[in-house]
């Protein structure tokens, strides 16, 4: 389950697959230290590659984004679920074919550039329809999308993500539509983005990475799909899933290295090891024994409440938190434990 390393995952791992929501911004806000860390990390050699589900962006305009909160990035950099779906939508119909689309730009231009045509969800000619987030995506063309699905024309969604953070909190993404849809139509999409593997395949084949590190802030999508894809993947604290989520996470949704931010790629990663019959991680003690996670500092041989290293802090939690949901089947009891804030 957990993976240690003596060297920054930077120096062990030759390409980063960085998520983008969450892990490096939230809406038009940079994450604090994401800019610093991916400097670093690129300092050590690792390759960067920005991976993201949302299908509304074209590579340059997402690249322009990214540059926007300090981090260096050109389009070749980015790889979307658009990208991954036009290539589902080749290897489907074969280049030429005609698509019915639902989405923003990001969408549209993914097709275009390989060699598939984009048309209106009403073209009665279009062999396959596909769907992407876009917010300007008026109501009449989800109804005609839900029909033509519904009267069997094969569909491709772009992702599933239910979520996506923004400045004002979590609001609905491209997979309540995908869920809506899918209920009127009785029929299921071939998924392009995570945790499917056809964005993982198009991210691998375009970095040429031979130890890839998924890196995100999602256990549905991210570390699920890494986990699925045989992908080592590090979570950050700094996106859509907070403690009571991670404490409930079944073994499927875990990650190999888990940090509070995503200096996590340029620091070591030790193993929490057993101790005084719960889980110790460096200067942090935590237990679940009872049912009722503990967290205290470790000072020496003594144990007092206090606030160390906040990684650390990150992984005592969790494993003890996930020895006690191995055990009993119920997550444990977090009423009062109060999260440590981010490094620096």
């Amino acid at each position: 389950m957990w993976g240690s390393s003596e060297q920054p995952l930077a120096s062990v791992y030759d390409v980063a697959l960085l998520d983008l929501d969450g892990v490096v911004y939230i809406g038009g806000d940079p994450v604090p230290g994401a800019a610093e860390a991916i400097a670093q990390a690129r300092d050590q050699g690792q390759q960067i590659a920005f991976i993201t589900n949302n299908a509304s962006r074209t590579p340059e305009q997402a690249a322009e984004k990214i540059r926007q909160v300090g981090v260096a990035a050109r389009a070749e950099d980015v790889v979307t679920s658009a990208q991954a779906a036009a290539r589902v939508l080749v290897s489907q119909h074969g280049s030429g074919a005609r698509v019915a689309t639902l989405g923003a730009d990001g969408l549209r231009d993914a097709l275009t550039a390989a060699e598939l045509i984009p048309v209106a969800v009403d073209d009665q000619d279009a062999v396959a329809l596909v769907t992407g987030y876009g917010p300007e995506v008026a109501w009449r063309e989800v109804m005609r999308a839900g029909v033509r699905i519904r009267d069997g024309l094969p569909w491709v969604a772009s992702n599933t993500d239910n979520t996506i953070p923004t400045p004002f909190g979590l609001a609905p993404g491209h997979g309540v539509l995908v869920d809506m849809l899918r209920r009127f139509s009785s029929r299921e999409p071939t998924v392009a983005g995570k945790p499917e593997r056809p964005l993982f395949d198009e991210t691998l084949e375009r970095t040429g990475a031979r130890h890839p590190l998924m890196v995100g802030d999602r256990l549905d999508t991210d570390i699920e799909g890494a986990s699925a894809a045989g992908i080592d993947s590090l979570l950050v604290m700094t996106g859509v899933t907070d403690l009571r989520e991670l404490i409930a996470a079944p073994a499927r949704m875990r990650p190999t290295y888990l940090a509070a931010d995503l200096e996590g790629l340029v620091i070591i990663h030790a193993v929490p090891e057993p101790a005084d019959g719960g889980w110790q991680s460096a200067g942090w003690w935590a237990s679940a024994a009872d049912g009722r996670l503990e967290v205290t500092e470790v000072t020496g041989k003594s144990k007092a409440s206090g606030s160390g290293d906040t990684h650390n802090w990150w992984r005592a939690v969790a494993a003890a938190a996930w020895e006690w949901l191995d055990r009993d089947g119920s997550a444990a009891d977090v009423s009062g434990l109060d999260v440590p804030p981010p490094p620096g």
